[in-house]
């Protein structure tokens, strides 16, 4: 049986007044990929920027291998959306990688050849080796979004947060990153995505959590992908093909 690395207890958040997340709790096995799925509004972004420390919790405790995220950090990567990301800053590709490395070589330190050599074995798993001196700002988004995965990788991390790396991106690079994080898994490595294609959850995850500002269902995907949990997750309004529980079509916001 796998061990759980991450133990979510009564996680709450709010942006203002409006609570967003309420009374969150979820184990997260090692050597998992896990899709967060749910409406617009329903918190999967902030579920993943509370967790990490980067927006406030109201209650409750987030445990990365029984400690702090504070002392687990170094062991954890994160892909932010493409959106919140300022492209128009004046660096290039392999720059932008090698960033990625800073937390373990030091901010006040300058990258080796070894880091520089690790920062372009990323960029050449994500097929983007030729565009290492290209401005971020002349790349298109799925590009960009290789670039960011590159950086996740070049860290070396145990456990990676990506947050709608699918988004917005073109056939070939959607199966890139999927691969990639196959791959990561095959490597006993611990992935959770905020995902929006209720359609490729199935073929792409092996667990899935669905989210509306508290946890309606997490588990096995074959186990609690489920019509009804999906319908009660948001809030009936589905559209759906073909026979059994499998088959999403879309899912509309509340």
């Amino acid at each position: 049986m796998r061990s759980s690395i991450i133990q979510v207890d009564d996680l709450s958040a709010s942006y203002q007044k409006n609570k967003v997340l309420s009374n969150v709790n979820f184990n997260v096995e090692e050597g998992t990929i896990t899709a967060i799925v749910g409406p617009n509004g329903a918190g999967k972004s902030t579920l993943i920027k509370t967790m990490l420390g980067l927006h406030p919790q109201l209650t409750g405790t987030v445990r990365f291998w029984d400690t702090s995220f504070k002392i687990a950090k170094k062991k954890i990567g994160y892909v932010p959306q493409r959106g919140s990301v300022d492209w128009d800053f004046p660096t290039d590709a392999l720059d932008v990688v090698t960033m990625g490395l800073y937390g373990k070589i030091g901010w006040f330190r300058f990258p080796s050849r070894k880091d520089k050599e690790k920062a372009m074995n990323a960029l050449k798993k994500m097929g983007m080796e030729s565009y290492a001196h290209r401005q971020i700002s002349q790349l298109s988004g799925g590009q960009q979004q290789r670039v960011f995965l590159a950086r996740a990788l070049a860290q070396d991390a145990e456990l990676y947060f990506m947050d709608e790396p699918l988004a917005g991106v073109d056939a070939s690079t959607e199966k890139a990153i999927m691969a990639i994080l196959k791959e990561l898994k095959r490597k006993g490595k611990t992935v959770l995505v905020v995902h929006h294609d209720l359609q490729t959850v199935p073929e792409y995850f092996d667990h899935v959590l669905l989210l509306n500002k508290t946890v309606y269902a997490h588990g096995k995907t074959e186990e609690v992908f489920t019509k009804d949990n999906i319908a009660t997750t948001y809030g009936g309004n589905m559209q759906w093909i073909g026979k059994g529980d499998q088959y999403v079509v879309h899912a509309t916001s509340q």
